[in-house]
């Protein structure tokens, strides 16, 4: 016998209660189990179509291994130094950037920038904050990471997990789906099948794009010569995710910083901003659709409150499952919505009247159908004999 739906919201209510306050007291202790099976996830598509290739499980699990080795070798020996002086330099130079705005706008519109007037006031003021808050701000984030992930979870315990999950993913996917409550089997899976379509195009797709499209701008800004391009090119990728704001700061970050650095010679400015156009032509019509789709199901308003929301209750591992529970928050609203839909709440008399007709075709078919009609439009007390 089945238990009744107000027992059953009991037990899962109290799962739910059990698994916030594990996040809210064991957040820092799990983060790196959260990060390997994040990986895990994102990296479980390439291991089985190299199995489909021929490759065994635990080799196709070692040559991404490998591949992930020499990627992080390559990252940490040429990039992330490159990234972490451009950032510095930037905080630092924002100052002398103000400084020459101040003068520009001063030549070309005096009535505007008075002496002691609150335009120049707000630019000189400006540029220092940047310059002490900005560092200030880069030297927190790194403080809370090294206090959240310290050496040996960072470069140990997450590759650690992201391995043995991975080698275990399919048989750890099986013995969950063999715990799902019989009544409900092929419900929870229909919803599961959903998620995990709306994280594929979001995580693996929009992680994709973002990838794609920050080594794309970050080369070609470099090439071009602009200053602080690998740092433009990584923060117009790292937005990519919400629609036009990549691009409207990046490029906006990349035509101002054009602007100081190369004014008179035009043709440089209009490099950068065609490097930026291509860019949204290339990810509108070519990255986009083929990676993420039309629709990953997951509007950027919502995932913006679920990063706000578990972010400020758990911290850095609330980010961190901020977007799957918001995926799954969304799929489950849309199954209610449709089960609504679909309840005597919303039919009401209308439902009852579709149902009699539905039932008709299903005795009757078209025929009594049309009978059914032509007796309903008859004027009352007409002979129908």
């Amino acid at each position: 016998m089945a238990l009744p739906v107000r027992k059953q919201l009991k037990y899962w209510g109290i799962a739910a209660a059990i698994f916030a306050v594990t996040l809210w007291f064991l957040g820092n202790v799990l983060l790196p189990f959260v990060l390997g099976g994040a990986i895990a996830y994102c990296l479980d598509p390439v291991a089985d179509r190299l199995e489909r290739a021929g490759l065994s499980r635990g080799a196709s699990v070692g040559v991404i291994t490998v591949a992930a080795v020499l990627i992080f070798v390559v990252l940490t020996v040429a990039i992330i130094p490159m990234l972490i002086g451009q950032t510095t330099a930037l905080f630092g130079t924002a100052p002398q950037l103000f400084r020459d705005l101040q003068a520009f706008l001063t030549e070309k519109f005096p009535n505007m920038m008075t002496d002691g007037g609150v335009v120049q006031q707000s630019l000189a003021s400006l540029g220092e904050t940047i310059k002490t808050k900005g560092a200030a701000v880069a030297e927190t984030a790194l403080a809370s990471v090294g206090s959240l992930l310290n050496v040996l979870m960072l470069f140990l315990i997450v590759p650690v997990v992201a391995v043995y999950m991975l080698i275990d993913w399919d048989n750890m996917v099986a013995q969950i789906d063999s715990l799902v409550p019989l009544d409900h089997r092929e419900t929870v899976r229909k919803l599961a099948r959903d998620v995990d379509s709306v994280l594929a195009g979001f995580i693996r797709g929009m992680g994709s794009v973002m990838l794609i499209l920050g080594t794309y701008y970050a080369v070609l800004l470099w090439a071009v010569g602009l200053q602080f391009g690998l740092v433009v090119g990584v923060v117009a990728g790292f937005l990519t995710f919400i629609p036009y704001v990549g691009a409207i700061v990046g490029g906006g970050l990349a035509i101002g910083l054009a602007l100081f650095q190369f004014w008179g010679e035009w043709w440089w400015i209009v490099a950068v901003w065609a490097i930026f156009q291509s860019g949204q032509f290339i990810e509108g019509n070519i990255v986009t659709p083929r990676l993420v789709g039309s629709s990953v199901g997951l509007h950027p308003v919502w995932l913006l409150l679920a990063l706000s929301v578990f972010g400020a209750l758990f911290g850095f591992i609330g980010l961190l499952v901020a977007v799957p529970l918001a995926a799954a928050m969304g799929v489950i609203v849309r199954f209610l919505g449709d089960r609504y839909r679909e309840s005597k709440l919303y039919l009401g008399f209308a439902g009852n009247d579709a149902e009699s007709v539905s039932a008709t075709e299903r005795v009757g078919g078209p025929e009594m159908t049309q009978a059914t009609a032509h007796l309903t439009v008859s004027q009352p007390g007409r002979d129908t004999r």
